[in-house]
């Protein structure tokens, strides 16, 4: 899964919640957290969902649609093969 960083900000934003506050609540490092906003690696789903708990939203509200959408396809195409 992919985390869409605007969607990550909007919701943070929405909280009225830094990175700070957010690693606080979520359990997640300030560390991996701006990893995840700059996209320079994606989280486990776990993570994710400690991350939607935190801020009050669904784990579909801050992940990329379009790529999971796109994976799925590409996993669906290679096994029909």
């Amino acid at each position: 899964m992919k985390v869409n960083s605007s969607k990550l900000e909007l919701a943070m934003a929405n909280a009225c919640m830094t990175i700070n506050e957010l690693s606080k609540k979520s359990n997640v490092s300030r560390v991996a957290l701006t990893r995840f906003i700059s996209g320079k690696c994606n989280p486990k789903p776990a993570t994710i969902g400690k991350i939607a708990k935190a801020l009050g939203v669904t784990v579909q509200e801050l992940i990329d649609t379009e790529a999971a959408t796109s994976n799925q396809l590409n996993r669906d195409s290679e096994n029909n093969r």
